[in-house]
C-alpha cells in the first residue's frame, strides 16, 4: 500500500484554484475540492494505471474541472509524490524544477 506524500507547491496550486473558483459562483470551490479528492483517492487506488509522460511524472485528471494531478510513484519508499496541481491549459514543463 502506496503512502501520499506531496509538495507544500501543491497545496498552493489547490488553494489558488479553490479561491479562483469561490469568486466564480458560491459552492463551485467545494465541487472542485471533492473532485481533487476523487482524483487522488483514485492515484492511491491504482497508481500504476496512469502512464508516464515526462522525467517519470504521471497525470491524473479531475473530472468536470480542467485540472490535472501531476506526480510519481517511488516504488522504494513506497510513497505517490503529488508534484503539481494545475490547469490543463498550462505547459507540463513548469513542474520539471519541482
Amino acid at each position: 500500500m502506496y503512502t501520499l506524500f506531496y509538495l507544500d507547491a501543491v497545496r498552493d496550486d489547490i488553494l489558488n484554484a479553490k479561491q479562483w473558483y469561490a469568486e466564480q459562483q458560491k459552492g463551485l470551490d467545494e465541487k472542485f475540492v471533492a473532485a481533487i479528492k476523487d482524483a487522488i483517492a483514485n492515484i492511491i487506488k491504482m497508481p500504476a494505471a496512469y502512464a508516464v509522460r515526462y522525467k517519470n511524472v504521471r497525470i491524473a485528471h479531475t473530472r468536470v474541472f480542467p485540472y490535472n494531478i501531476h506526480f510519481f510513484i517511488d516504488e522504494e519508499k513506497e510513497q505517490i509524490i503529488l508534484i503539481g496541481v494545475v490547469h490543463q491549459k498550462r505547459k507540463d514543463a513548469l513542474f520539471i524544477d519541482r
